[in-house]
């Protein structure tokens, strides 16, 4: 089966040896990571916690309650 990479649209083989798929390379991994990473990609929707409920969460994890 053939399918094109997410990133550049290139044709790639959707084979166990192809390391890096869906994608071409691992510059295209990469390149996509980074944009997640940025927040050019992003889940649509609300999310379930705001920044705040977020940092109070993760303080209450790390003082193990």
């Amino acid at each position: 089966m053939t399918v094109p990479c997410p990133q550049c649209q290139k044709p790639i083989a959707w084979t166990t040896e192809n390391l890096y798929r869906p994608f071409c390379s691992k510059r295209c991994k990469l390149l996509d990571l980074g944009a997640w990473a940025d927040g050019s990609h992003r889940i649509a929707g609300e999310p379930h916690m705001d920044e705040t409920e977020l940092d109070e969460l993760i303080d209450r994890l790390e003082r193990g309650e």
